[in-house]
């Protein structure tokens, strides 16, 4: 018989057995498919939208971006003069020009002061209604605006706020509020990935977004038939003289497609990684699969052996059945991630990020690399159990079906196990010796790669000392049927200690980051708690800059004993010892922040350091530069002019909050910074009278109800918004861990389903000697769940020593507080067993269902 018959034969008798495996390998390809397919869906998105939306030839200010966003700290867009527009008129190949302003440093509300910015972190646009727009947008319904009380919207921004024709708007920006009614609603013509888009008349625009008359941000120019976009370029930038930045629509596209790049390959890159994860835990399930298929047909192979067929064909019949598992988890695969990335596109869609599915891109690349993956990494998992399969010899046949091939980890594994985990506890304990974080994260790393290596190495070695725990303290109130739970357990360490392992991976990365997180949100809370002294903190979440009249609203609220203004830009200090550095931040407050904010200093005293024409350096910066108290520095102000700063104070570099900030008062700014050009403020800082602290709260919230994109915090909201967000990320991350730990359920349910068939003819002997049917389905559920707390027990103690001693890293950065999530960590553990007795339903309920007779005569 030919080893593709033999394997063919064998696949399909072991379908059943199979199937799991198969399940395993279709997951993990899936979640690499759906991320490339979505991944690339997102990029034609983007693309199209940049490629539509651009003309073809864009004229900005110097301060605007490559993207074509106009951002500033001052809250308003750089701009250009309105004469410009006449000017590029007349350049050769311009077939017409027009001048646009718009601006994304805006607040759009509704009449009960509700925001109307998406939640998806898509932008809010505002800016004039121009022959531009009109290609992407279609007027669906009124008009588009014609005076200064007429606003038109996006009809997907009016679908999901409710919106219609004469509803009020308000536009906050720098400029101040202005309100206007709902003239018309606008369909898109391309798709739009989330953006609230509204339009104002060209007057109202620039009167509202930049508070001038004359100008614009950009200039978009439509090229003349027969002249080239570069060509049109070079004759506008000559005309200009260099004064601007000249973009033809190609390089605004590419700048554009570069920044949705960078962030959707942080993604994708992420989102692989756990497939990543998810990979490795099949290959656990695989490697089980394949041991005890090769364990329970011993005599088949015996008798093969013996009439004829050599190890070779004995091995590669095995990695055919291997490959036949690979191509069909594969195949599956890679049509479920297809369908994974439609799912996350309705998901995105429903949160506000618009994706249509005639978007949906498949390259040519995603299935092959789905493939490929899927088959290679079943066809290496099994090489190892067709390697064993190749080496059993023709008086196999002699011995009993199903005889397992070995019943305890070897001498040399576990030696191996025990020096590749010693290496890896002390390159963990290296880490706390590490004198800075980026030295210290490298031998993290190798623990825990190494630490994680030695412990599936070390598993079976683990499993007799841990089963027998657990066992003891878990199983024995079971009576018989415990102790029977257990013994099958220890049947073969190898087998329990490969499937304990896959669950041990995801649980072990699972504790790892909740230490790791519990610790931040601690230590970030414990820096509050001893450095800032102010009541309230008020912040844009979505990182807006604070408008002037937000900030006169604050300081109106009663109840309110001061209110600290805290802002920063970018400076080019130039040092005692004669060197340079460009770009530098410098921080401006009120001189309270010194109150607000306990600073450690080491030298003069830091309220010195908000008097005229002062400031302060961090202690890292005076070591490097030689500065003492009493030096000079020429601080040359973005925006400004160059003023000569003396050094008042030295601050500890040794800080969480304000780390490496150089402070100087907003009055010093404000004499070297023009009032047009002064930056907007990053958040503010409020105290409340002496016991007046409930009333101010609610006084600041009050005044503020009309600028919802701020939100006010007292001291306790400011750390659950902390926690908040850290949760959030955590959730995210043990939500696409889950995949891993499905696939190590899989597992457990596929080593029980195998084992159940090994041990049928001893299964029959048990029911023939009174074991009820009851009891039988008990001992399986007993043995999943000691070897789903087997598994939860080494992952959650090896996942908390890796997180203990990131703590270590976070400690050289100023987190010192190691804390521990017990009610995490507990929870998990106790989740495991019920993960176990999910896994043990469908072999418990199969055992239960078996004839006496026919399984005692099994052969």
């Amino acid at each position: 018989m030919s080893v593709m018959k033999t394997s063919m034969r064998n696949f399909f008798a072991h379908k059943g057995r199979m199937a799991l495996s198969a399940i395993a390998v279709m997951l993990s390809v899936a979640f690499v498919t759906g991320t490339l397919v979505f991944t690339d869906t997102m990029g034609t998105t983007f693309d199209k939208l940049f490629a539509a939306t651009a003309s073809d030839v864009t004229v900005s200010a110097k301060g605007a971006s490559d993207s074509g966003e106009t951002q500033s700290d001052n809250g308003k867009p750089p701009v250009l003069p309105a004469s410009v527009v006449d000017k590029v008129g007349g350049a050769d190949g311009v077939k017409s020009a027009e001048g646009t302003v718009f601006t994304t440093s805006v607040t759009v509300v509704n009449a009960d002061k509700d925001s109307l910015s998406p939640t998806s972190g898509a932008p809010t646009i505002v800016g004039n209604w121009n022959a531009n727009d009109a290609r992407t947008m279609k007027i669906a319904s009124g008009n588009a605006p014609r005076g200064p009380d007429q606003i038109m919207v996006d009809a997907d921004t009016a679908d999901k706020h409710g919106l219609k024709l004469g509803d009020e708007i308000g536009v906050i920006t720098a400029v101040g509020t202005h309100e206007a009614k709902v003239s018309g609603i606008a369909d898109f013509t391309v798709t739009n990935p989330g953006a609230a888009i509204f339009y104002l008349d060209t007057a109202t625009a620039q009167k509202t977004l930049v508070g001038e008359t004359d100008v614009y941000t950009n200039v978009n120019i439509t090229a003349a038939d027969g002249f080239t976009d570069a060509q049109v370029k070079k004759n506008v930038a000559a005309e200009l003289g260099g004064a601007y930045k000249v973009q033809t629509a190609k390089e605004i596209a590419d700048a554009n497609a570069k920044d949705v790049g960078e962030f959707m390959g942080v993604i994708k890159y992420a989102m692989l990684g756990f497939a990543g994860i998810a990979f490795l835990v099949g290959i656990f399930l695989i490697i089980n699969t394949f041991s005890m298929l090769v364990a329970q047909r011993t005599r088949e192979i015996g008798l093969m052996r013996a009439i004829g067929s050599s190890r070779g064909q004995v091995n590669r019949s095995v990695l055919v059945e291997a490959l036949l598992l690979g191509v069909l988890g594969s195949v599956l695969g890679v049509a479920g991630g297809v369908g994974l990335a439609i799912g996350l596109m309705k998901l995105m869609s429903a949160t506000g990020m618009n994706l249509s599915t005639d978007d949906l891109t498949i390259a040519w690349t995603t299935p092959a690399v789905g493939l490929l993956l899927g088959i290679v990494v079943t066809v290496l998992a099994a090489y190892v159990p067709a390697r064993r399969a190749g080496k059993v010899s023709p008086m196999a046949a002699l011995r009993d079906a199903g005889a397992p091939l070995d019943t305890r980890a070897g001498v040399v594994r576990a030696v191996i196990g025990l020096l590749l985990t010693g290496a890896g506890g002390y390159c963990l304990y290296l880490v706390s010796a590490a004198d800075k974080a980026s030295e210290g994260s490298l031998w993290l790393g190798g623990g825990v790669v190494l630490t994680l290596i030695g412990f599936v190495v070390i598993g079976p070695l683990l499993a007799g000392a841990v089963v027998r725990v657990l066992g003891t303290v878990v199983l024995r109130a079971f009576g018989p049927v415990g102790r029977m739970a257990e013994r099958n357990a220890l049947r073969n360490p190898r087998r329990t200690g490969a499937t304990g392992a896959a669950l041990m991976i995801g649980l072990a990365l699972v504790a790892c980051l909740s230490v790791v997180g519990s610790s931040m949100v601690a230590s970030a809370t414990d820096q509050l708690d001893k450095t800032v002294g102010t009541d309230f903190i008020i912040q844009s979440d979505a990182g807006q800059l604070i408008t002037p009249q937000a900030v006169k609203a604050a300081k109106s609220a009663e109840d309110i004993k001061n209110v600290t203004q805290y802002k920063w830009t970018q400076a080019d200090f130039t040092t005692p010892d004669g060197k340079t550095l460009k770009e530098a931040a410098i921080t401006a407050a009120d001189p309270s922040y010194a109150t607000d904010l306990a600073t450690e200093v080491v030298a003069g005293k830091l309220p010195d350091a908000y008097k005229p024409d002062s400031m302060s350096v961090h202690e890292t910066f005076a070591e490097d530069h030689g500065i003492e108290l009493g030096s000079k520095i020429a601080v040359d102000f973005k925006d400004g002019s160059t003023a000569q700063l003396t050094v008042r104070a030295i601050t500890s570099s040794d800080v969480v909050i304000d780390a490496g900030a150089m402070y100087t008062s907003i009055d010093t700014m404000a004499k070297y910074v023009p009032a047009d050009k002064m930056p907007l403020d990053e958040m503010l800082f409020a105290s409340a009278k002496d016991g007046q602290e409930a009333a101010a709260y609610k006084s600041l919230k009050d005044a503020l109800h009309d600028y919802p994109q701020y939100v006010v915090r007292d001291q306790t909201d400011y750390k659950e918004a902390l926690k908040g967000q850290i949760d959030q990320l955590l959730n995210m991350i043990y939500g696409l861990l889950a995949l891993a730990i499905i696939v190590a359920i899989l597992g457990v349910v596929n080593t029980l389903a195998l084992s159940v068939v090994e041990r049928t003819r001893e299964i029959g002997l048990m029911r023939a000697i009174g074991l009820s049917r009851r009891q039988l389905r008990r001992m399986i559920r007993l043995e999943s769940v000691v070897i789903a707390l087997f598994g939860a027990l080494l992952g959650l103690g090896l996942g908390m020593g890796w997180g203990a001693t990131a703590q270590q890293l976070l400690a050289l950065e100023g987190l010192n507080v190691l804390d521990i999530p017990w009610p995490t960590i507990i929870g998990v553990f106790i989740g495991s067993a019920f993960v176990g007795l999910f896994a043990a339903l469908v072999p418990a309920f199969r055992a239960g269902r078996m004839n006496v007779l026919n399984a005692i005569a099994t052969e």
